[in-house]
Order: C-alpha cells, then sequence, then structure tokens
C-alpha cells in the first residue's frame, strides 16, 4: 500500500498522520456535542435541572460554537491555522477538565460554553488544514469522505459512548475523555501540521458579537416560550433583540473591508442550498436525538447504557456509508444522492414519529433508526463538498467556517424551536389523562405523546431540507470531480 508524503519544515509526513490529526479534533469538537444526551437524566439529578434546563447543557455549547466559528475562521487567516488550532484545543481541553468536575448546573453551563468557545476556534482550521495538506482530486476527495463522515456520525457516536460511560462509572467522564486526546493532538500537531502563511488584515470584532448574541437571543426566545408562552414580554423582547442584531450583522458584513463572513460565499447557490440544507437536517437530527433519547430512558425504562446502545445501528451504517458513498457517486451524482439521501432520512424520521407509549424499541424504533442512518450517511459527503466548492484559496477558513456554523445551528435552532413542541404538546397531553391510569403511566403517555410530536416537528425539518436541495443546489458535474476508486478506499479502511 502506498501513501503520499509531503515535505514540511524539513520533516517527512505521511499523509495518514496528518490527517489522524485532523479527523481525531473533528470527532472530539463534534461528538462533545452529543455525549451529554444520554447523559442529560442523570445530569438532571445530579445538578437538579428540569427537562427544559437541561436543554441549555447542549446549547451552551452548540450556541458559542456555532456563533463564534466565524470568528474562529477569521482567526486562522490572520494567525495562521496551525497556531489557532492548537490554542483552540489547549483551551477545549482545560474546558473539559473543568466541565468534569462541575459540582453545579452554573459551574457545567459556563464550562460547556468555554468549551464551545474553544471548539469555535479549533473546528475551522481542521477542513481549512485538511484542503492545504492534501492535493485536489482524489487524495482530498478520500480525506474530506472521511472528514464528512466524522461529522457526520460523530454526533450518534456520543449518543452511545456518552451512555455507555453514565452507566458504567459517571457522566462526568463523558467531560474527561477529552483530557487524553487534546493532549496528544498539542503533542503531534507542531510536528505533523503544516503553519499556513499568516494574512494581513483586522477581526470583524462586531461582526462576531452581534451574530452570536443574535443568534442566543433567537435561542434563548424559542427556549423561554417552551415554558412561558409565546406572549411572555421576555419572549417577545428576546426575538426581537435577536432579529434586530442579525440585521446589524448582515449591515456590517456588507460595508466591512474584511468582514468575517464574506457574503460572496453565498453568491453560489450551490453552496447556499449546502449551508441551508445542512442546517435543516442537522436541526432535524439533533432534536430527534434528544427527543428519543428522552422516550428510551422514560417511557420504555431503558438505562443510560441500553438507551446508548440502542443508537448503535444508526452510528454503525452511518459509518460504513463513507465506503459507499464514492461508487454512488461515480454513478447517480451528487444532486440526486443529495436528494435520495434526505428523502431516506425522511422516511426514517416520520416512522419514529409515530412512537407511541407501547411502541417497542424493535422494530419500530431499530429499523427507522437504520434508515436514518443511511440516509444521513449518503448526504453528509456531498452537503460538505459543495459547501466548500469553487471558494478561492484566501476563503478557504471562511468557507470552512460557514459549514461548521450551518451544522452548530441548525443543532442549536432545531431543539430551540422543537423544546417548544415538547412543551405545548406536554401541557395538552396533561389536561387530557388517560382514564384511570396510575401516576406513572401517565407520566410515561406524556413523555411518549410530547415526544412523538417533537419528532414529527424533525420531520418537517428533514421536508424543508429535501426542498432546498431541489431548489437551488444546481451541481454540474465535471471531470475533475473524480471520487474514490475501491482501491483507494481499501487504503482507507487499511490506514
Amino acid at each position: 500500500m502506498s501513501s503520499s508524503s509531503t515535505a514540511l519544515n524539513g520533516r517527512s509526513v505521511t499523509s495518514p498522520i496528518v490527517l489522524a490529526i485532523i479527523l481525531a479534533c473533528q470527532l472530539m469538537i463534534i461528538l462533545d456535542g452529543s455525549i451529554v444526551i444520554t447523559s442529560l437524566p442523570e445530569i438532571g439529578r445530579n445538578l437538579h435541572l428540569s427537562a427544559t434546563d437541561l436543554s441549555w447543557v447542549q446549547n451552551a455549547y452548540s450556541l458559542t460554537f456555532g456563533g463564534l466559528l466565524l470568528l474562529g475562521a477569521r482567526a486562522g487567516d490572520l494567525l495562521g491555522r496551525r497556531r489557532v488550532f492548537m490554542a483552540g484545543i489547549a483551551l477545549f481541553t482545560l474546558a473539559s477538565l473543568i466541565a468534569g468536575f462541575a459540582n453545579s448546573a452554573e459551574s457545567l453551563l459556563i464550562a460547556r460554553s468555554i468549551q464551545g468557545f474553544a471548539a469555535a476556534f479549533a473546528a475551522p482550521s481542521t477542513l481549512a488544514l485538511l484542503m492545504v495538506s492534501f492535493a485536489e482530486g482524489k487524495e482530498r476527495t478520500r480525506a474530506i469522505s472521511l472528514y464528512s463522515a466524522v461529522s457526520g456520525a460523530g454526533g450518534s457516536v456520543g449518543l452511545v459512548l456518552g451512555g455507555i460511560l453514565t452507566d458504567l462509572i459517571s457522566w462526568r467522564l463523558g467531560m474527561f475523555i477529552n483530557v487524553p486526546i487534546g493532549i496528544a493532538l498539542l503533542i503531534l500537531a507542531p510536528r505533523y501540521l503544516k503553519e499556513t502563511p499568516r494574512l494581513s488584515g483586522r477581526f470583524d470584532i462586531l461582526g462576531a458579537v452581534t451574530s452570536t448574541v443574535g443568534m442566543t437571543s433567537l435561542v434563548y426566545g424559542f427556549v423561554r416560550a417552551a415554558s412561558e408562552g409565546w406572549s411572555n414580554n421576555g419572549t417577545i423582547a428576546s426575538f426581537l433583540v435577536g432579529i434586530v442584531l442579525l440585521a446589524v450583522f448582515i449591515r456590517i458584513e456588507k460595508k466591512a473591508d474584511q468582514p468575517i463572513t464574506p457574503l460572496r460565499l453565498f453568491a453560489s447557490r450551490e453552496r447556499t442550498g449546502a449551508y441551508l440544507a445542512r442546517l435543516l437536517f442537522v436541526g432535524g437530527m439533533s432534536a430527534m436525538f434528544f427527543f428519543l433519547t428522552q422516550f428510551l430512558q422514560g417511557v420504555t425504562n431503558f438505562n443510560a447504557l441500553v438507551a446508548g446502545i440502542a443508537f448503535l445501528p444508526m452510528t454503525g451504517v452511518m459509518f460504513s456509508m463513507v465506503y459507499a458513498v464514492p461508487g454512488l457517486l461515480s454513478r447517480f451524482g451528487s444532486t440526486r444522492l443529495m436528494i435520495g439521501g434526505v428523502f431516506l432520512a425522511l422516511i426514517g424520521m416520520f416512522w419514529l414519529s409515530r412512537i407511541t407509549v407501547d411502541t417497542s424499541y424493535f422494530p419500530n424504533i431499530a429499523i427507522p433508526l437504520v434508515i436514518l442512518g443511511i440516509g444521513a450517511g449518503v448526504v453528509f459527503i456531498p452537503l460538505t463538498s459543495s459547501g466548500i466548492a469553487g471558494v478561492e484559496r484566501s476563503d478557504a477558513g471562511a468557507a470552512s467556517g460557514v459549514v461548521n456554523v450551518a451544522h452548530q445551528t441548525g443543532a442549536s435552532l432545531g431543539l430551540a424551536i422543537l423544546i417548544t413542541v415538547f412543551g405545548s404538546a406536554s401541557r395538552e397531553a396533561v389536561t387530557h389523562p388517560l382514564a384511570g391510569a396510575a401516576q406513572q403511566d401517565q407520566a410515561r403517555y406524556v413523555l411518549a405523546h410530547a415526544s412523538a410530536a417533537s419528532i414529527t416537528g424533525s420531520v418537517i425539518f428533514m421536508a424543508l431540507s429535501l426542498i432546498a436541495i431541489i431548489v437551488l443546489i444546481q451541481k454540474k458535474r465535471s471531470p475533475k470531480e473524480v471520487m474514490p476508486t475501491q482501491v483507494e478506499i481499501s487504503e482507507v479502511s487499511a490506514h
């Protein structure tokens, strides 16, 4: 088996090592957004958090992550991507240690916010470093395929790992596990990763602040609506502040000489469609993870370990699809593959939305999860490629940042929007109780009804993602779009 080598800073660097560093960082960052989900019931009991409050354990991470990704991407362009990558990993490792020792809800949420802040600076550099470390063509395509698989399946891996660690040891180990990985990355990165040239320019601090606070206000408005209602003054004020700040953000980016989000990235229908479709798709998937986990532990009485293992069919299928997608892309093209993948996921999500208090894991949960895994495994690779298609080298950091922004913003907005559905459905079920049901059975009925209603919302997200692909993405295959051969796929497996 052959592997490409590149001389960087006087050293012989093998591409598998470089790829391993990049993928390990991306997996750690993506995984950390979901590893707490199967741990949430236990975290709630330990730190006295309600179901609505528990959503902030996830959103504290994804909001700071998504909100500051564009600033992180700009920092990589101006300060050097390896330097920013290492700084982000160092802070992420420290924040993970703090989160593991958290003894109150406040300290955990602060630590999760710091994790998101650090991830915002590390993540954009991963895809940008991948693009400059691998030559355009087959080598880069193979690397992007693996990167996309990690990004797509990392969330479901976190669900499984979080459940296993919580049940066997403690939810805190889900935070501590990042520490040795982070230390290893800090040791390997300066030796094997190439530093990129530092561009001259300025930081768009005002743009970063308005976008982050604006999106946080929107998410807070949805979460507050779930508990206080849509007519609540605080809910209305949150939405107004969010809308105004995001409008200001767009105006700032139009006038800024060096914006953190070059609006020219959205001049391409393909890239714009990829960002929007990804946001909607991830929004539906992330919310499903949250609510199905609550269902498995609260209705079917699975413990955290079994609830985590329950997602294995989906996780295994998503990872295995990395080997099938290159051939499918060559045969059907990226647009048709994206449409087919989202359509499959839509079928699986609709099936899941039919859950009731009497639903058994097999076949009415396991099989839909497999279908979802196939669909998601198919769609993430072409979505990632479309999200960075045709960008100038100077915009590589910004483009990779927007890909990750769409991912994290989708996760935050999807859960925030559908938590309001969960709250409304719960109140409806409480006002129409089961006749003669015991208190425990009534609680299971309420949770099942609310979970089904919320996952129905995920179905709508999937449908909108499909529409975005059909309407906006007009991918034209060119001779340069050569996907990995079966021989090269075997080499990936050997690595």
